[in-house]
């Protein structure tokens, strides 16, 4: 019985080979606190999906499952942060956002403490439905003052997380993804508060996506390849603060943009990106790929991001639609 339980708990709902995933995260996560003693993981009962069992088995001291009670996990890593220590809370996206913001505004935000809030099944990257889909958690931090967002494109990205929460001088919302199946053999590559990162050149337009996007941004790119379009395409793994220059300079260079996320239009990367280009004055064919103002359902990465209009085919057609404009 502890098997099928221990089995069950591991697939997470998303992998149901049962075969042990890599754990990009939780393995820098855990090389971190060993360097720096003031590091604490929290677990909403979600451990090895959060990759969080590593630290449970090597620091049990400085772990803390604090049950199906993610909003007492909040009050209690700011009574800890005020202590001098850095906790990690550790939950799915849905659940560690909307379900304890005024806990995190209130105990984390306002008094600017060190808070590192890390949130697994990004967007539509779940079976589970509307309950655990976080198609808005983007646009609700990222109106929380003093609040930092970072998302990976993949686990090459992982370890860099770490230390961008790290880096950030208070509260940090990491907005992970855990591989479906084993990825192939990768190089960790890092990143800067702030930053974006040029995946791809090209002078037809931008593509500036986050997260699950990027790849499908990357494969795009391609496919407008193969008709003379060249996209260039920007990782946007620093959602706030978010890189103004670059978004500038990539809309004065390429005269078009289109944003990709795995999350809705409304509040997220299009919406950073439209204020940052409303602010410097700049007016351009612009497109905003994303799920549009609507609920999603329950089904596959590869089916809802289809459905919903984030995938490769969707983001090459908005992106011909910009070049059409631009003339």
């Amino acid at each position: 019985m502890a098997e099928t339980l221990t089995k069950l708990e591991a697939a997470d709902f998303i992998n149901r080979s049962f075969k042990p995933l890599p754990r990009s995260y939780g393995d820098a996560l855990i090389e971190a606190a060993k360097a720096d003693e003031r590091i604490v993981a929290l677990c909403a009962d979600l451990v090895p999906p959060t990759e969080t069992d590593r630290f449970r088995d090597e620091l049990p001291g400085r772990f803390h499952n604090v049950g199906i009670a993610e909003a007492n996990m909040i009050g209690m890593a700011g009574g800890m942060a005020r202590s001098g220590e850095i906790p990690f809370c550790h939950s799915f996206c849905a659940f560690i956002t909307k379900r304890v913001l005024d806990q995190i505004t209130m105990q984390a935000a306002y008094p600017n403490l060190p808070v590192k809030i890390v949130g697994f099944l990004p967007g539509v990257a779940t079976l589970l439905g509307v309950s655990h889909q976080a198609i808005e958690d983007v646009a609700i931090l990222r109106a929380v003052p003093n609040m930092a967002i970072f998302e990976p494109s993949g686990p090459e990205y992982h370890a860099a997380m770490v230390k961008l929460a790290l880096d950030w001088d208070g509260p940090a919302y990491l907005r992970m993804k855990r591989p479906e199946t084993t990825p192939p053999p990768f190089a960790p590559q890092s990143l800067e508060i702030g930053k974006g990162v040029i995946r791809r050149d090209g002078g037809d337009l931008t593509i500036m996506s986050a997260g699950l996007c990027v790849t499908e941004s990357l494969d795009a790119a391609d496919i407008l390849s193969r008709d003379g379009i060249e996209a260039g395409v920007v990782d946007m793994a620093s959602l706030k603060p978010i890189d103004e220059a670059l978004i500038v300079e990539r809309a004065t260079t390429t005269g078009a943009l289109v944003t990709a996320e795995n999350h809705s239009i409304i509040g997220g990367l299009g919406s950073a990106v439209a204020e940052v280009l409303a602010d410097a004055g700049i007016g351009l064919p612009f497109r905003r790929v994303g799920v549009r103002d609507q609920f999603c359902e329950g089904g596959t990465s590869p089916y809802l991001m289809n459905k919903f209009g984030l995938d490769a085919p969707a983001i090459a057609e908005a992106a011909r639609d910009v070049v059409k404009r631009k003339g």
